[in-house]
C-alpha cells in the first residue's frame, strides 16, 4: 500500500543534516525517534499534537534552530557531526544486549524483560478508524494524537482534503461517490468554520483570536468523518509494540494491516531484538486468531439465528455496582492498620453506625483540596459498570482513560447524531445536517458490502455505545478531571451525570467528589493562558 496522504516535509540540505540522526526517515509518514532524550521527545510529541505541522518540522524550527543560538549550540552541532559518523543503529547495536533479548525473549518467552525498554513511533497520517484501533490497546502504550480542537482540518494537502479512501471501496464500485461525499463534508466544515468564526469575532471583539478559533474548532469538529487523517505519536515498551504489530498485521482493514507493517519496518531499525518473535510460526497463528475474531463472532451469530435489533436510548446507565461498596472501601482503609483478616474487618464495618462510617471518611478525605490529591487504593475494592451513548468526538477523550475496561461497538449511524446547539441558534444547522445525511446514505451502501469498511463513513457527531467498567478510584480521577471548566461540554455532561448517580448510591462518599457542575461558554479560555505562559517559558529556556 502506498504512503497514506500526507504532506512530505521539505528540508534544505543543511536542515536535513541537522535532524537526520534523530529519525529513522525524513520523508515517510511512519517513523521512529532514534537519539532524543526522553524529556525532549515527550515535549516534541505533545507540541506536535497542537500544531498543523509535521513533527520533524517542529523539531527543526522550535527545538533545534533556537538551541543552536544558545551557549550549548556548539555542543549540539558536535553531537550531530558525531552521529553522522556513527549513526544510532551502530551505537545501539550492542551484540550483548541483542543476544540477551534474542535468547530470553524470543526463545524462552520471558515477556517481562520486554517492558524494560521503550521508544517513540509516529504515524503522520492515519484515519480515526485506525487510530482508535491502536489506542484500544490500553497497556504499555502512551498515545497522543493531533487535536481536532486546536488544528484546522479544512486545509488541503497536495490539493486533497485530509481524509482516507480505503482501497476496498473501489471493489464496491463506490469510490467516486465516497470521495464526492467526503469532499462535500469537508467543504461544509470549511464553510461553517468561516461563518461561525466571523460570528464570534463580531460578538467577542476583545477576545483573543486563538480562543475564538478553538471555540470554532470545538463546535465544528463533530462534522469531521471517521475517515479524517491525523497524526498519532506513541511511546511504548517492546512488549507493547510486539502486541500492537500482531494486532494489526491480519486485521480485516487494509489501512490497519499497512500500519502494522510500517510499524514493524521502522521499529526493526532500532529495536529488532524485541520483534524477533514476529517472524515465528506461532506468531502467524496468533495474528490469525486475533484478526479473524470479529468475523468468527458474526459467523456464529448467523448460525444460531441471533436476533439483531437497533436501540436508541439514554446517555448514561449504571448497569452494575456493589451495594456494599462504601463498607468495602472502609474495610480496605482499615486493613493496613489492623492485624485481622479482611473478612472479619468487613463484618465489623457493616455493624458500624452511619455516623461512625462518616467519621472515618471525613478523617481520611477532609484535607483533599485538589483532584490530583490521589484517592486511597482502598477505593479500588469497588467497581462500577456504565453503559454510555455519546457522540464519537467526545468519546475519543474518554477513551484515553486506560486504567479501566472500556470496549465499544463499531462505528455506525444507528444511534443517530448530535447537532451542536451553537449552530442551531445561528440557523446554521441545516448545512451541518445535510452533510451528515450524505454520510449516512453512503454508510448504508458500504455496509451492504462490508461492515468494517463502512466505519469510515461515520461522523464524529454520530453516537457510539460503549461500556466503562472502572473501580471507584478511577471513577474519581476521570470524573473530576473531565468536569473541569477547560473540558469539552459534551463529555462534561456525561461525567456530571455519572457523578450524580454515584452521589445517590454512595452518599457517604459522593460528597467528597471534586466535580464542577457549572457550564461555560468558552471551555478552553483558561487553558490558553497556561499554554501561552508555558510556551514563553520554553522559549526563554531555549535562549
Amino acid at each position: 500500500m502506498e504512503e497514506i496522504l500526507f504532506e512530505k516535509p521539505k528540508f534544505i540540505k543543511e536542515e536535513k543534516y541537522l535532524i537526520e540522526p534523530f529519525f529513522t526517515n525524513l520523508d515517510k509518514s511512519v517513523y521512529a525517534l532514534t537519539f532524543l532524550p526522553s524529556e525532549v521527545a515527550g515535549a516534541l510529541c505533545s507540541r506536535a499534537s497542537r500544531s498543523k505541522d509535521d513533527l520533524r518540522v517542529i523539531f527543526l524550527n522550535e527545538f533545534v534552530k533556537p538551541f543552536l543560538e544558545t551557549e550549548y549550540g556548539q555542543g549540539f552541532q558536535a553531537l550531530v557531526e558525531f552521529l553522522h559518523r556513527c549513526p544510532s543503529e551502530i551505537i545501539f547495536a550492542n551484540p550483548k544486549s541483542r543476544e540477551f533479548y534474542s535468547k530470553w525473549l524470543a526463545e524462552y518467552g520471558d515477556d517481562s524483560i520486554a517492558q524494560m525498554s521503550g521508544t517513540h513511533l509516529i504515524f503522520s497520517s492515519l484515519s480515526q478508524v485506525a487510530i482508535k484501533h491502536i489506542e484500544n490497546q490500553r497497556i504499555g502504550l502512551a498515545p497522543i494524537e493531533k487535536s481536532t480542537r486546536y488544528v484546522d482540518f479544512s486545509k488541503k494537502v497536495n490539493n486533497y482534503y485530509l481524509y482516507f479512501t480505503p482501497p476496498e471501496i473501489e471493489d464496491f464500485g463506490l469510490k467516486n461517490e465516497y470521495q464526492e461525499t467526503m469532499n462535500f463534508v469537508f467543504q461544509t466544515y470549511e464553510s461553517l468554520y468561516q461563518k461561525y468564526l466571523q460570528y464570534l469575532k463580531n460578538r467577542y471583539p476583545q477576545e483573543k483570536e486563538i480562543v475564538l478559533k478553538t471555540k470554532t474548532f470545538d463546535v465544528l469538529r463533530s462534522i469531521l468523518p471517521t475517515a479524517t487523517l491525523s497524526q498519532l505519536a506513541l511511546f511504548g515498551n517492546g512488549q507493547a509494540f510486539e502486541y500492537l504489530i500482531n494486532r494489526c498485521l491480519n486485521h480485516p482493514l487494509t489501512e490497519i494491516r499497512w500500519a502494522g507493517q510500517r510499524a514493524y519496518e521502522e521499529l526493526n531499525k532500532i529495536i529488532p531484538s524485541f520483534l524477533k518473535r514476529l517472524e515465528k510460526e506461532e506468531s502467524q497463528g496468533y495474528r490469525k486468531y486475533l484478526g479473524e475474531r470479529s468475523q468468527r463472532i458474526n459467523d456464529v451469530l448467523e448460525e444460531i439465528n441471533f436476533e439483531r435489533e437497533i436501540f436508541q436510548e439514554g446517555n448514561v446507565k449504571l448497569i452494575e455496582y456493589d451495594p456494599q461498596g462504601e463498607d468495602k472501601i472502609i474495610a480496605g482503609l482499615l486493613y493496613p492498620e489492623l492485624k485481622e483478616p479482611l473478612e472479619k474487618i468487613f463484618e465489623k464495618v457493616k455493624r458500624l453506625k452511619i455516623s461512625e462510617k462518616e467519621k472515618i471518611f471525613e478523617k481520611v478525605l477532609k484535607d483533599r483540596k485538589y483532584r490530583w490529591y490521589k484517592i486511597p487504593r482502598a477505593f479500588e475494592n469497588v467497581y462500577l459498570k456504565f453503559e454510555i451513548v455519546l457522540n464519537i468526538g467526545a468519546w475519543r477523550d474518554l477513551q484515553r482513560h486506560r486504567m479501566q475496561t472500556e470496549y465499544h461497538q463499531k462505528f455506525n449511524i444507528s444511534n443517530g447524531f448530535e447537532v451542536p446547539q451553537e449552530l442551531v441558534e445561528l440557523k446554521l444547522d441545516q448545512e451541518f445536517v445535510q452533510a451528515l445525511e450524505k454520510i449516512e446514505k453512503l454508510f448504508l451502501k458500504i455496509e451492504k458490502f462490508n461492515k468494517e469498511v463502512a466505519q469510515y463513513s461515520v461522523s464524529l457527531a454520530h453516537k457510539i455505545r460503549f461500556i466503562q467498567y472502572q473501580n471507584l478510584r478511577q471513577f474519581f480521577w476521570e470524573t473530576e478531571l473531565r468536569t473541569i471548566p477547560q473540558g469539552h461540554p459534551d463529555y462534561r455532561k456525561i461525567e456530571q451525570e455519572k457523578a450524580k448517580i454515584i452521589q445517590k448510591i454512595y452518599p457517604l462518599l459522593g460528597k467528597y467528589l471534586l466535580v464542577d457542575f457549572g457550564n461555560y461558554d468558552f471551555a478552553r479560555r483558561q487553558t490558553f493562558d497556561k499554554i501561552e505562559k508555558k510556551e514563553q517559558e520554553l522559549k526563554d529556556l531555549l535562549k
